[in-house]
């Protein structure tokens, strides 16, 4: 026997539902979207989004300042900063070189250079190292903190003042002024170190004429070593 299939169509009025053969409720399918509704409703939810953000843009610039009160007070703020703080200049890493009256090079080198605006001819320096090239030779001189003054070519160091020569001499002191248009140094502080003979210390030193000539002030001791008799002056030959 053959079977006979039987469609039913059920139609759903607008709006409204359909029941079947036994009395349930059948639910309609959802709603299809086609390309076109898509963009439209992209396009719509843009319209909304986009000014909000720029609202919010505009409200967190407003509120910037007051959300941060302490980047304005700390100077980064630059359109606040005052005319004499602008004159105050840092520099990393700075060097200075120039020649002498005798147009002989020097160098000057530090890690940090500072302009005050109080005094614009005196730059403070950080670990400051200068150089004096002699005619043969070189004097080299560091030390904590220095101030250079820029008119006359002075450099003052204060602090575990270092000072080397080619000839031999390695000595310490506390302070010291370098005349670096002369080739020269001096200081009054106590002064503690070696030579070329051995060890020594004085109350003070001169060193002038680009480091040929170094005199120990004071109250000055030299230790000299063994190995260093037979080449002081006026020794040559003797047992």
């Amino acid at each position: 026997m053959a079977h006979t299939a039987v469609h039913r169509e059920i139609r759903v009025p607008p709006g409204g539902t359909a029941r079947g053969e036994t009395g349930d409720f059948l639910i309609p399918p959802p709603p299809r979207l086609s390309g076109r509704n898509t963009y439209s409703l992209f396009v719509s939810s843009m319209k909304l989004l986009l000014p909000a953000l720029a609202a919010g843009l505009v409200l967190l610039v407003v509120a910037w300042p007051q959300l941060m009160p302490d980047i304005n007070r700390s100077g980064l703020d630059f359109s606040k900063i005052a005319r004499d703080q602008a004159k105050t200049l840092n520099m990393l890493n700075a060097r200075y070189s120039g020649v002498d009256e005798n147009n002989q090079p020097f160098n000057v080198a530090a890690d940090m250079a500072t302009q005050t605006p109080d005094n614009e001819n005196v730059v403070e320096l950080q670990h400051p190292k200068a150089d004096i090239r002699a005619t043969e030779g070189l004097v080299a001189l560091s030390a904590r903190v220095g101030h250079y003054h820029r008119e006359e070519e002075m450099l003052d160091l204060i602090g575990g003042v270092h000072l080397t020569h080619d000839e031999g001499f390695d000595i310490v002191t506390e302070a010291a002024s370098v005349d670096l248009k002369e080739g020269s140094a001096a200081g009054d502080s106590a002064v503690s170190g070696t030579g070329p003979s051995g060890e020594l210390q004085s109350e003070g030193f001169r060193l002038s004429e680009r480091g040929q000539v170094i005199v120990f002030t004071g109250k000055s001791r030299l230790l000299i070593q063994p190995a260093a008799k037979d080449s002081l002056p006026g020794r040559e030959g003797r047992p």
